[in-house]
């Protein structure tokens, strides 16, 4: 079975779970989205010594959770699962849990390390251009990007900044934007 050696947190017990019928790894659980300051010292800890990787649902708490560990932890690797991969199989919600040991482990393989340059390499007209903001496609080619990249989600206003934050470069986006046009060309 794969090792993993940075250290991977997760939102809680079932996620746990998941990760360890998958690969092998150590984890640290957030309990939910209000992370306590004894949790954030210990991702510190975990960052010093072997490293981290912030891996969280697909939604609005485990996007609250990866910022908050951002903030407090520079420099922790972030990994993301698609909206479909995170869903259940009935009803419920998105979660960690519900994906395949194959995504889990593909999503941890294309990990990212966060970047501290405030210069960003995309710009925004470059965003507009290719449609992922502004206009009556940009939400689904937004979510296409962030698969394609494997960045996760994100609205229109946070798309430069998390492009930025992983240093994609406007070749990549291009490249990427590409492939998804001609996906939506060849269904059309």
């Amino acid at each position: 079975m794969e090792k993993v050696k940075e250290i991977i947190v997760v939102e809680g017990r079932d996620d746990t779970r998941r990760i360890h019928e998958s690969l092998e790894a150590d984890t640290i659980e957030t309990n939910g989205s209000a992370i306590n300051e004894e949790t954030l010292q210990l991702i510190a800890k975990a960052q010093a010594t072997r490293g981290v990787i912030v891996f969280t649902d697909p939604d609005f708490p485990g996007e609250k959770i990866r910022k908050t560990i951002s903030r407090a932890v520079p420099g922790v690797k972030h990994a993301f699962l698609t909206i479909d991969e995170a869903k259940p199989k009935g009803s419920g919600s998105l979660g960690i849990e519900h994906a395949s040991p194959e995504a889990i482990r593909a999503a941890l393989a294309k990990s990212y390390t966060e970047t501290l340059e405030q210069e960003s390499l995309i710009s925004r007209e470059l965003l507009i251009d290719a449609g992922l903001i502004m206009g009556a496609f940009a939400k689904k080619r937004r979510e296409k990007l962030g698969e394609r990249l494997n960045i996760g989600y994100t609205n229109g206003k946070q798309l430069q900044k998390r492009l930025q934050m992983f240093q994609i470069s406007p070749e990549e986006v291009i490249q990427a934007m590409q492939q998804i046009l001609e996906e939506e060309h060849d269904k059309s």
